[in-house]
Order: structure tokens, then sequence, then C-alpha cells
């Protein structure tokens, strides 16, 4: 997405003093969109229990958000472009306040899933504003500071979301049980929007590319094609329909790219910009984006699942228990980019897949090992192994997929990236019905043996983790050997941080 800039503003006085509140409040946003994505995994169960949600409908909390945040991310930062930053950062940061208040009071799972998909569009306005605004307000200089202050955040995100989300679920305020995990975001988005009225300074584009509505509907429409029934087939017996309207979605497919072909030789501003895919490291990036993307959705859904409903943790038990994973990441992160990348490039790429690959393998070693009587302490090891293989992974990834991309379409090609991590995410929500419930024993769950039936069910979706993962490792071997240094279009579409695929959007 461009993130083209006005000219540097004075870094003096009041000036200087505005700028760094309009960080404070663009970082808070950035940090609510992170928190409220991991929190909500740790609060599934309760809110299975709470409201009487289908496995499906668990699928959807987390799948509906994935899906229109990513659909939206583009076009989300077009707009911003156009009608000006500040403009769609607010417009995005009430909806998504209010969004997140009608999650808080749902009392139907369909209404708490349309409240989530609410959530997701109204992100996808607000969060590409973000690094856009920090490009207008900030000068180049100042940039690297604060962009560091920007991978500080999605550190404190991955690790605070799931814990806060177990303390909100556990501690039971006011009797709400799940519900403070989004009724939350109220006073901090309300303090959020007076201040950013106040202290954020208005920029666009000067020469913004066009939105394309029609692509975003096409591909929209594909994806709703492939994920509905895949999501529901098996709550429906896995029928006609559902199979012919997956199907169906490659021919969707099709005609979004024709049509993204036509666009670009009408007015220059396809959705998708279709000439990347020429250059073969950044097509196997995407490759590599979307397949990670699909593992991590599948393991976090399903590793909370397990925990929660089939060992019979409490949210707070499940959330620590995350923490050394947590800390793996962080750490594997800042010493892959500033140490290990530099002197090995893709490499390090590749040992981070392999490290998870490890990590799951060991992890489905112990599961069957120990059975409903492993304890956190056991889990340590594999969790600790699979997130330094993530942090290796998520922190180098984007400046190595768009290394050779031509400078002029650096900042399309980051928009792109931001939005197949969250599309991958998306489809493996999706598979757990495959992956996990398919293999789910539900006889002997009414029989009260839940903990065997969602062990192996756990351990059946772990091979398809590693699945994916191997898949991972191949595509790495089409990526540059090592990363270009950013030139000077890169400085000026810097890529967005990733955000953490423990997110599970």
């Amino acid at each position: 997405m461009t993130t083209t800039a006005t000219t540097d503003p004075p870094a003096q006085g009041a000036a200087d003093r505005r700028r760094w509140l309009a960080l404070a409040v663009v970082m808070t946003a950035s940090f609510m969109d992170l928190v409220d994505v991991t929190i909500v995994n740790i609060a599934m169960p309760n809110i299975q229990k709470d409201i009487g949600a289908s496995f499906s409908i668990l699928q959807w909390i987390t799948e509906g958000y994935a899906l229109a945040f990513a659909a939206g991310l583009i076009t989300g930062g077009r707009l911003g472009d156009i009608y000006g930053r500040r403009k769609v950062f607010l417009l995005g940061m009430t909806g998504f306040t209010l969004a997140s208040v009608l999650c808080g009071v749902a009392a139907d799972p369909h209404l708490l899933v349309a409240s989530r998909v609410l959530q997701g569009a109204t992100a996808a306005l607000m969060v590409p504003q973000v690094l856009a605004i920090v490009h207008a307000t900030f000068p180049a200089h100042e940039r690297g500071k604060v962009f560091g202050m920007f991978g500080a955040i999605v550190g404190l995100g991955a690790v605070s979301g799931p814990i806060l989300g177990a303390l909100l679920t556990q501690w039971n305020l006011f009797g709400l049980e799940w519900r403070p995990i989004f009724l939350v975001n109220l006073p901090v988005g309300i303090i959020g929007l007076i201040m950013g009225r106040k202290y954020i300074s208005e920029s666009r584009a000067p020469q913004a590319m066009k939105l394309d509505l029609v692509g975003v509907v096409l591909a929209t429409g594909g994806l709703l094609m492939l994920l509905y029934p895949l999501t529901q087939g098996r709550e429906n017996g896995w029928p006609l329909w559902g199979n012919l309207c997956m199907a169906g979605s490659a021919l969707v497919f099709a005609a979004f790219v024709a049509y993204e072909r036509h666009k670009t030789r009408k007015d220059g501003s396809p959705l998708v910009e279709l000439s990347l895919f020429k250059v073969k490291s950044f097509a196997a990036g995407i490759g590599v984006e979307i397949a990670f993307g699909i593992a991590c959705g599948i393991f976090f859904m399903i590793w909370t699942l397990y925990m929660q409903i089939g060992l019979g943790w409490s949210p707070l038990r499940a959330g620590l228990t995350g923490i050394p994973f947590s800390i793996g990441v962080s750490v594997a992160a800042g010493i892959s980019v500033q140490k290990l990348v530099p002197r090995f490039g893709r490499k390090v790429l590749q040992a981070g897949a392999l490290a998870m690959a490890a990590g799951v393998m060991l992890y489905i070693w112990e599961s069957e090992h120990y059975g409903t009587g492993i304890h956190p302490w056991q889990m340590a090891l594999p969790l600790t192994v699979m997130g330094i293989g993530m942090g290796l992974i998520v922190a180098p990834l984007t400046e190595t997929v768009i290394a050779k991309v031509p400078r002029e379409h650096s900042g399309s090609a980051s928009g792109l990236i931001n939005t197949t991590q969250q599309l991958g995410n998306a489809v493996g929500l999706g598979l757990v019905s495959v992956a996990f419930f398919d293999a789910l024993d539900e006889k002997a769950v009414a029989q009260g043996r839940a903990g065997q039936a969602f062990g192996d069910a756990f351990r059946h979706g772990m091979w398809w983790v590693a699945a994916v993962l191997a898949v991972v490792l191949a595509l790495m071997f089409a990526l540059p050997r090592k990363a270009a240094p950013a030139g000077p279009a890169s400085a000026e579409a810097p890529a967005e941080p990733a955000h953490e695929p423990a997110a599970a959007h």
C-alpha cells in the first residue's frame, strides 16, 4: 500500500511535543489490534460454554476477523492516501472501538461473529495508516528509532495478549466472564480518539492510486466460497453444495486475475500488482507467507482447544504455558535481524522452519508420551524451540521477500505481503475442520474421555502443521540468498511490522 509522505515537519517546540503524542496514539492503536487478536484465543472455551457456540462458530470468531482484515488492508491504505490518513485512522479507530463493544455485549454466537467481522474491517482502515502517519510526522533520521519502538510493541502484544486474556477471563469481572477482553477497548479507544483528533496532523499521498472495489469484491467472494464450506462442511456432513462452492472459487479467482490485468491496462491501479509475480523470489515469498500463515492458523487454534477443553486447564494456566513460546519468538527475532541475517541470509529462515518443525515433532511425542498427565513445564521445551523457529522467520521474512522487487513497487509488495499473511491465517483456521475436528472422537468426548480424544486430534493436527512447515522450507529455497539493503524506495514505503502469527486473526 502506498505510504508516500508529505514533507518532513519541523521538530521544534510545540510541534515536537505534538508528534510524540501522535506517535503514542498510533502505537496504542497498534497495541489494541495486536492484543485484541491474541487475547481472543485463550477465551474460546469460555465463549463456547457461555453462549453455546459450536466449534465452527469458534473458528469463525477468529477466521472472520482475519478474512475481513486481509480483504480490506490494501483498500484501507489507499483510502488514507486519498482522503487523509488522520481522517481514515480516526474513522477506523471509532469503528474498531464500537465493534469491540458489540463483541462484548453479544449474547448470540452469530452476532459475535458479525461483530468480529466488523472489527476486522475497521482494523483494516486503522492499521495501514499507522506507519504512513509516522512517515509523514517524523524526519527520516528518526524513523529507525520509531520503527524499533513498533518492534517492541509487537513483542509486547504477543507476550501480554494471552496473559491479559487469561486474567480478564479468570477474574470474571462484574460477572461478565470473557466479555471484558473486548470491553477493555472502550476506554482505550475513547482516549485514543480524543488525543488523535488533537495531536495527529493530516497528510495525503500526492499521487494516490485509485480504489479497486471490484477487485476487493472478487477476491473476498472467492475466499468466502472456499472458506465457508471448508469451515461449515464438517457440521453439515460435507454436502455436495460445499464441494461445488469450493471448486467454483477457482473460477472466481481466475476472474479476479483477469480483472486485475484489465485494471492495470485501464488506469494502472489494480488491487494486486500482478507484475510482481514475475519476480521468482517474490512469488515464492508470497507462497511462504501463505503457507506459514496456514501453519500458524492451525496450531494456535488447536493448541488452545487441547489445553483448555482436552486437558481441562484454566485460561490462566493455559496462558502462562505459552510464555516460553513468546519469549523464544522475541529473543530470536531480535538476534535474527541484527546478527544472523546479515551474515547468513535465507539460511536463517530455513533454520527457523526446521526448528519449528522439530518443536512440533517434539510436542507430538510429549503429548503422546505423557498423555493427559502432561504438565506445563513439560511443554516448555517444544514451545521454546517452536518460538525460536518462528522468531527466526517472522522478523526478516518481509525484507527477504521484497529483496529483488523493483524499488518503485516496494510499497505495493509490502502491502501484499501483509495481506497474504492474514489470508494464510484465515485459510489455516478454516482447515482446522479437517486437521482437527474430523479426527476428534465425539463419542469418546460424550463418554467422558475428552482428554484422550482431544489429545489424539491435537496430534493429528500437529502432523498437518509439520507438513505445511515442510512446504514452507521447500519454498524458502527460491528466496534470495541474501536480502539486499533497503533502497531509497524502501525508505519511501516502509513495510508494516508483521503481525504476530500467534494473533491468529
